[in-house]
């Protein structure tokens, strides 16, 4: 089973990605389930969701406190919240921000993980370009679904047109598209890298 933990804050669409991340995991042949932590709502209050998916029926109900991937929607949260509670080593993090994780002060948190599993992308700059709302949730999915394995971009195409119509989806499926092609690009340099 794999299991993702969204952390993001009120008006985000944190539950929303992690609803349509179980949508692009079960488009892609997969058994998944996702649900809110049930706290404040309001804008601006931290918030966190979870998605399990697995390729077989999951039966677990309580929250994600060991997850495979942490998904971290506002990068204001680090200081505030502990996001990273219960992740394993090697585990995923994405990052909405264009800055590094050294520049976040994370750098000496993240050296025992692997480096391809670390990733950051500008969301929140892609939903204003694409949608014109600074929502990071689609642009995030279309960044883990570069991760591989999880789901995949078409999937992840074909949530967000069975959750949105015309132009919204349309601007959704190319923010998802270009934070995509930036994780690509960030796994290409870091493979060359280490090569």
């Amino acid at each position: 089973m794999f299991q993702v933990r969204i952390h993001g804050r009120g008006g985000q669409g944190v539950v929303t990605g992690a609803e349509m991340l179980s949508i692009a995991a079960f488009l892609g042949g997969q058994h998944a389930q996702a649900f809110p932590s049930f706290g404040s709502e309001r804008t601006g209050a931290p918030v966190v969701a979870y998605c399990r998916m697995d390729n077989k029926e999951i039966r677990l109900r309580e929250p994600v406190m060991e997850p495979d991937a942490i998904i971290i929607q506002d990068p204001t949260l680090l200081n505030q919240v502990d996001v990273f509670s219960g992740l394993k080593k090697d585990g995923y993090i994405l990052i909405n921000t264009t800055r590094t994780f050294e520049e976040l002060g994370l750098g000496e948190f993240v050296k025992d993980f692997r480096p391809d599993h670390l990733l950051t992308v500008g969301a929140t700059e892609l939903s204003m370009k694409h949608v014109g709302r600074p929502v990071p949730n689609m642009p995030l999915l279309g960044a883990l679904a570069a991760l591989g394995g999880l789901i995949t971009l078409d999937a992840v195409e074909a949530a967000i047109g069975q959750k949105f119509k015309g132009a919204v989806a349309q601007g959704n499926i190319d923010a998802a598209r270009e934070a995509y092609q930036i994780v690509k690009r960030q796994e290409l340099k870091t493979e060359a890298h280490h090569a």
